[in-house]
């Protein structure tokens, strides 16, 4: 399975095409399914052209968790960066979906650990019509988050390095 084309594609609730990642399978650990994409691989935001990535990076999409990481190369100034999504599903063995709940988890190479895009999250509740369930689950997902990144608990330590040392 390594080494084969992977496109992550990302939504907006319900269904309106945000993200498209086209990566590379590296392999499976027990954190789950990790991804890998070098500089001027393909993205594409919604209906825009696609673009070539400025930078290498590597994904990590966990099934199960309502969230996926991207991990970063230097000098990115943000090392990591997490979506909190709803839980992935694999259509196909090429191609995983999610759906983007705005919410961002992002540290910083110094260390800092922020959530981003509370207002897009906030407005997009009301306006997109985000079910409680799913809204609560976002919001507690991002909070744990916080605190995994703050401790570089694993996987955010340094075990995505030698994912990335693949790619690089």
């Amino acid at each position: 399975m390594s080494g084969r084309p992977v496109t992550v594609q990302y939504f907006k609730y319900p269904t309106t095409p945000h993200w498209r990642l086209e990566t590379t399978w590296l392999g499976e650990d027990s954190h789950g399914v990790w991804l890998g994409a070098p500089a001027g691989s393909t993205i594409q935001k919604g209906t825009e052209p696609p673009r070539a990535a400025e930078r290498t990076f590597v994904q990590l999409i966990v099934p199960g968790a309502w969230w996926t990481a991207m991990f970063n190369t230097p000098p990115d100034p943000v090392e990591v960066y997490v979506d909190i999504t709803t839980a992935p599903v694999w259509p196909q063995p090429d191609r995983v979906e999610m759906i983007d709940l705005d919410l961002d988890v992002v540290r910083l190479a110094d260390g800092t650990v922020y959530v981003d895009d509370e207002d897009e999250f906030i407005e997009h509740r009301a306006t997109l019509g985000y079910p409680p369930l799913m809204a609560d689950t976002a919001r507690g997902t991002a909070a744990r988050l916080v605190m995994d990144l703050e401790s570089r608990h694993p996987p955010f330590d340094t075990e995505w390095h030698r994912w990335l040392a693949q790619v690089v």
